[in-house]
């Protein structure tokens, strides 16, 4: 194993015996890396790994079932390269190559390796695939070989956990024959996504501990601003790594010739040797995780922050839906708000129109408000309801029913402010449960107050009392005996007369609310500082006639 492949193992290693000097220091409080001292979201990522590290490889061929003889070509420093044989015998742990010793852990003095079969005839393709468990957002995939590398290799990936493959890298000496792929092509935007082809690592020499590396990022032109290209976030993440060993390379027999094949079957064979399959990424969470942990199931999965959800933080958690998920960047959190629906609702949609015309600030929009509240943000009260500005809006009780009278009120809906209910004419109160002033109760739904309209014809004073001589025009409510139409007395005290409690005119038609029958000796109708004289005004007569209309159809309750 070169220095530049020992170098992490020895800091992780550095890391683990610092760790068992001091137990204590576990149970410190460590900053949360997905936020700021003060609180505020910032990007945070998992750390940097071998994400094959432990994984099981599947590979379709190992030696030692039955148990084989392979031979392989040394070199040696300023000395002939020798050929040295050795048995596979996958029921001996000593003698055994299997596809564990690709991802195991192993060191510069302690290298081990998977072997394939022995192939003696045409080339035969030898597959590994390795499954990561969850998406990875790759760098590169390391291959060290302890046979010679192959002459054609074909890399792929998969981001759907092996149900499909896309090419991700060739390796060959003939592009175009093996893979149909021109050597080298120019990396353009246009193309950064799709796999090259390159004859770089297909020499024969070294025998044996050459090395594959393919980096997923190196040359893309997008590379330098990663945050903002799709494409190439696509293009590193992945679930499953295959990597198809196509064609190998025949090392020359020391001595040439090539004497000596009748006699032992492992000559002229060839096979495949690797010591260290390495895939180095993080964990795919987008921006809003520190790092990955098992669940319960043994399922790998983000621990996400920013209010985000999912294997990959790949989408916001419920309530958390006033702006579209989004990737964290240097630049941008984009941590996931909740939405503002004042503490009276548990759900909400998101709305791409609010969003834009609200200049991508909230598109929130609450879902089944309660507490008598509605609205996007359930912001003001619900029919019926008006606002109790004693409370906060947050306030369970914010929201006091109108109770607008069912006979009173033109309807249920009051002021959201002042919870007044809209009072059909002639009634009064908050919730329009009484009479206005000159108004008289009736027994009519749609009538329930009504008035008296006169015409004054005559005055004159008898003692302190002013009579006037005036017409009842129509009758809508009296009290005790019935009221009839045609020429009656209106009797004023000259008190109330002279401060204008009513103010009478003479030929002038008035409505006339609040009068009385008078005793014996002043015969007619009673009018004091209580009572409410209007004088008469035309554009009533429609709407007085049509209560006449519907009281002659027996829709109302005569008075």
């Amino acid at each position: 194993m070169s220095r530049a492949w020992r170098l992490p193992l020895s800091v992780c290693l550095l890391a683990a015996v610092a760790q068992a000097l001091n137990p204590f220091a576990v149970q410190q409080s460590q900053p949360d890396p997905c936020y700021e001292e003060n609180g505020t979201a910032r990007r945070c990522i998992p750390e940097f790994i071998n994400a094959a590290f432990g994984k099981e490889v599947q590979v379709s061929s190992t030696c030692g079932r039955p148990a084989s003889r392979s031979c392989s070509i040394t070199e040696r420093e300023e000395r002939p390269a020798v050929r040295s044989c050795q048995v596979c015998d996958a029921s001996e742990p000593r003698r055994a190559h299997p596809a564990s010793y690709l991802t195991d852990l192993n060191s510069a003095h302690n290298l081990t390796c998977w072997q394939s079969e022995n192939f003696h005839h045409s080339p035969q393709n030898v597959t590994l695939t390795l499954s990561l468990g969850k998406k990875f957002e790759i760098t590169y995939v390391s291959l060290q070989f302890c046979s010679p590398r192959p002459e054609s290799l074909a890399i792929y990936k998969s981001m759907d956990y092996g149900r499909n493959w896309t090419p991700y890298q060739f390796y060959s000496s003939q592009c175009r024959k093996m893979y149909n792929r021109p050597n080298k092509a120019a990396i353009t935007k246009q193309n950064e996504q799709e796999a090259l082809c390159t004859d770089g690592h297909t020499d024969l020499y070294p025998l044996s501990g050459g090395l594959i590396a393919f980096s997923t990022l190196d040359g893309r032109p997008s590379g330098k601003d990663f945050d903002n290209s799709p494409v190439l976030q696509d293009w590193v993440t992945v679930t499953d790594i295959r990597v198809v060993f196509s064609r190998p390379h025949f090392p020359r027999e020391p001595g040439g010739g090539g004497g000596g094949k009748d006699e032992d079957p492992a000559a002229g064979s060839y096979f495949y040797a690797v010591g260290e399959f390495q895939v180095g990424g993080r964990c795919k969470c987008n921006g809003h995780a520190a790092r990955c942990m098992k669940e319960k199931e043994g399922k790998l999965v983000c621990d996400c922050k920013h209010n985000t959800e999912g294997p990959e933080c790949d989408r916001c958690k419920p309530f958390h839906y006033d702006r579209p998920w989004q990737r964290a960047s240097n630049r941008e959190t984009n941590e996931c708000l909740a939405c503002n629906c004042n503490l009276h609702a548990r759900r909400c949609r998101f709305n791409m129109e609010l969003y834009k015309l609200s200049g991508r600030k909230s598109g929130g929009v609450c879902l089944n408000c309660r507490h008598n509240t509605a609205g996007r943000h359930c912001h003001y009260c619900k029919e019926g309801f008006y606002r109790d500005l004693t409370k906060t809006i947050t306030h369970r009780k914010a929201c006091k029913a109108c109770d607008c009278h069912p006979v009173g009120a033109a309807g249920k809906t009051c002021n959201q402010t002042t919870g007044q209910c809209p009072c059909k004419d002639g009634v009064t109160g908050i919730t329009c449960n009484r009479c206005a002033k000159g108004y008289q109760q009736s027994r009519s739904p749609v009538a329930p107050c009504i008035t008296v309209q006169v015409n004054v014809l005559d005055m004159e004073t008898v003692g302190d009392w002013a009579k006037f001589s005036v017409n009842v025009v129509t009758v809508y409510k009296s009290r005790g005996d019935p009221i009839k139409r045609g020429d009656h007395f209106l009797w004023i005290h000259m008190k109330d007369l002279a401060c204008k409690c009513p103010k009478i005119q003479m030929s002038k038609r008035f409505l006339v609310m609040g009068a009385t029958e008078g005793p014996s000796e002043r015969a007619g109708l009673l009018a004091d500082k209580n009572s409410l004289v209007i004088q008469w005004r035309d554009v009533w007569t429609r709407r007085l006639r049509k209560f006449q209309r519907k009281e002659k159809k027996g829709k109302c309750d005569k008075a």
